[in-house]
């Protein structure tokens, strides 16, 4: 009997201790809710997002070693803070500089084995981004790796397009938002300011971007093309559709107000004895701008349509 009376009282003793230690203090009572944040996190997965040819792809995890195989993916990962998950970069990254650390796996054409044995959990990809693609993405989905394609972005639409799906499939859906929220917005402050040009006072321009004997250039459908149309410039190519070639005679013809090269080919055009009563010659108004700003569709095209704006308007946008 004695026993059992003793054994009562151990039982409301070890009943009142722990109501006690669990109404003790703040710190106990919030830990269990700091212990489930992680979980909270990871809820986002897997996820399923449709890529850029329209299959839908499922991430089971959050992606903890990604390969990109074209510059503008990784740019867009950095930008989402990703940097330190890229275990590899195509040859043709050049941005951040802190892809020079990483390991290449290939220009135009990818090396499949390279890939694999960086044993990533993503690969982004690109449906023209390379000679192989379509062979080589099949042999990395064998593999077992995840792959997902992105758009081929040809508007900032697109672009915008890109980075959320990039977000969403990493679990930096929120960063990718705010991304896209300064860009949309950096775009509108700049076509606000370009509204003060008058029609009759905007500029015509021809972009060349890439010299004689074959001269190419931005038509519509283009992101150089968009970005002159942002800030109140005639692209005097705009009729014509992609990157076209154009023969110097019809170049000439255009009398453009200014010209703008992507190669660095200012002093070469400026030159050219058959230019010399082009207005944009006549005027030295021949400038060179970074290629990868105002063609990578990545978060710096806004640096692009900033380049652009001052070369063409330094009166206004200084």
């Amino acid at each position: 009997m004695k026993k059992w009376k003793r054994y009562v009282m151990l039982l409301v003793f070890a009943l009142v201790f722990g109501l006690m230690f669990g109404c003790s203090g703040e710190n106990a009572s919030k830990e269990p809710a700091q212990k489930e944040e992680p979980k909270a996190e990871q809820a986002a997965f897997p996820v399923t997002v449709k890529d850029g040819l329209g299959e839908e792809v499922t991430i089971k995890s959050e992606p903890q070693k990604i390969v990109s195989l074209i510059p503008s993916n990784t740019e867009i990962a950095y930008a989402l803070g990703l940097g330190d998950k890229i275990v590899g970069v195509s040859d043709f990254d050049n941005y951040p500089e802190d892809v020079k650390k990483k390991e290449k796996i290939g220009g135009m054409e990818f090396n499949v084995e390279k890939i694999i044995s960086l044993k990533p959990d993503l690969v982004l990809a690109h449906a023209s981004g390379a000679h192989n693609s379509k062979d080589g993405l099949q042999q990395l989905k064998d593999a077992g790796i995840t792959v997902l394609v992105v758009n081929d972005a040809k508007s900032f639409a697109d672009v915008y397009g890109s980075i959320g799906l990039i977000g969403k499939a990493t679990g930096t859906a929120e960063k990718a938002q705010e991304i896209v929220d300064n860009m949309k917005t950096k775009l509108a402050e700049i076509k606000d300011k370009a509204k003060q040009i008058k029609e009759s006072d905007q500029a015509k321009v021809w972009v060349e971007v890439s010299p004689p004997p074959q001269i190419y250039t931005a038509g519509k459908g283009t992101f150089m093309d968009e970005m002159l149309q942002a800030i109140s410039a005639k692209n005097v190519a705009g009729d014509l559709e992609g990157w076209p070639m154009v023969t110097e005679e019809k170049a000439v013809a255009y009398k453009p107000d200014v010209i703008i090269t992507t190669y660095g080919g200012a002093k070469q055009v400026l030159d050219r004895p058959a230019w010399k009563d082009v207005p944009a010659v006549q005027n030295k108004r021949v400038y060179d701008v970074n290629i990868d700003l105002v063609s990578r569709p990545g978060p710096r095209l806004i640096e692009g349509v900033e380049e652009l704006a001052k070369a063409i308007y330094p009166d206004i946008f200084k």
